[in-house]
């Protein structure tokens, strides 16, 4: 009798059925426009936003264990690019948004020399002193209004509803290409390297991974989907300060939306803006309260559900829908007469 074949199961049916829902989901998304009110499209901005910036956030940290608290620089950074060409260079705003995300890209390289020349603590500190950098420099140009900040002028032409669906697209545009390349890319040979570099950098070195340029990549795109959520979001919002871009408030959001949801995994920023989004939308007029309530809402899910909520359901019921890992089937030899 022939040895058993053996196939890899890249997919499941549980994953292929989430796949047509979440295209038939999105076709319906993108009509909301022409049946929905625009408050839905704004808060479906928002919580694109934070999505977004979330996820960037979860794949340096969680996929690539490069712990920062500086992310916002990149995302202040987009949001000024964003404005500057739409005020001063007469660009488009909806074009200068993935322009202002390439820019943050690229700024990134040169702060990657600073970053990681530390480690451990001391690179999360130093991201948030680079943020820092970059809000009071921002903060000391007077063309785009100093430390008060300025308004996005280059909208006043187009009318509120074209500018209210045209945002909506982008962002519902933004949010699948950044699932889909963050999706991809983990299930590539790109994306087990980058895990054996979190788990441990010498054994990957050792086994020929290119550590130094995986997380300088890593690096860049990250920065690059953070300066596109913040691009996206001073579009929706119209203006910009330096308090507001470079305020560290995103960073941290951004922690406790992957840590609720489950950090190391692509559902899990979805879940944990999901939960941040509600949150914020009910509750924020408490005040401190909010604040406290936040805090605490953390505290409980790193005692009880270590992994997130996400984390917990998929070990629990093996829920996955975005799987990332192969598994090794035994195929039965087919018997010929």
């Amino acid at each position: 009798m022939p040895p058993p074949l053996i196939a890899v199961e890249r997919a499941t049916a549980a994953s292929r059925a989430v796949l047509a829902i979440g295209v038939a989901l999105v076709l319906v998304a993108a009509s909301l426009p022409f049946w929905g009110e625009s408050s839905w499209m704004r808060e479906f901005v928002e919580i694109a936003c934070y999505f977004i910036f979330a996820m960037m956030w979860n794949l340096l940290a969680g996929y690539g264990g490069m712990v920062s608290i500086g992310q916002q620089a990149f995302f202040g950074f987009g949001g000024y690019v964003m404005l500057m060409l739409g005020n001063f260079a007469g660009l488009n705003p909806f074009v200068a948004i993935p322009l202002g995300a390439l820019a943050a890209g690229l700024v990134a390289i040169p702060v990657s020399f600073v970053a990681f020349r530390l480690s451990g603590g001391y690179f999360a500190i130093g991201t948030w002193v680079i943020a820092e950098v970059f809000r009071l420099s921002f903060a000391n140009v007077s063309a785009v209004g100093g430390g008060s900040g300025t308004t996005l002028t280059a909208l006043r032409g187009i009318d509120k509803a074209t500018r209210e669906s045209t945002t909506y697209w982008m962002a519902l545009a933004c949010v699948v290409a950044a699932v889909a390349l963050v999706y991809l890319f983990l299930r590539s040979k790109r994306g087990l390297a980058l895990l054996a570099i979190r788990d441990n950098e010498v054994a990957a070195e050792s086994q020929g991974i290119p550590v130094a340029r995986m997380k300088l990549a890593v690096y860049v795109v990250a920065a690059f989907g953070a300066g596109l959520a913040g691009a996206l979001y001073f579009v929706g919002n119209l203006r910009i300060s330096p308090d507001a871009a470079f305020s560290v408030n995103w960073t941290a959001f951004a922690i406790f939306m992957v840590v609720i949801g489950g950090i190391g995994r692509i559902e899990g920023p979805l879940v944990g803006a999901l939960i941040f989004w509600a949150l914020n939308k009910f509750l924020s007029d408490y005040g401190t309260w909010y604040l406290l309530g936040l805090g605490l809402l953390a505290i409980l899910v790193t005692l009880f559900f270590k992994q997130g909520l996400w984390g917990y359901a998929q070990q629990r019921w093996g829920w996955s829908l975005f799987p990332t890992q192969r598994k090794l089937l035994q195929v039965p030899p087919v018997r010929t007469p």
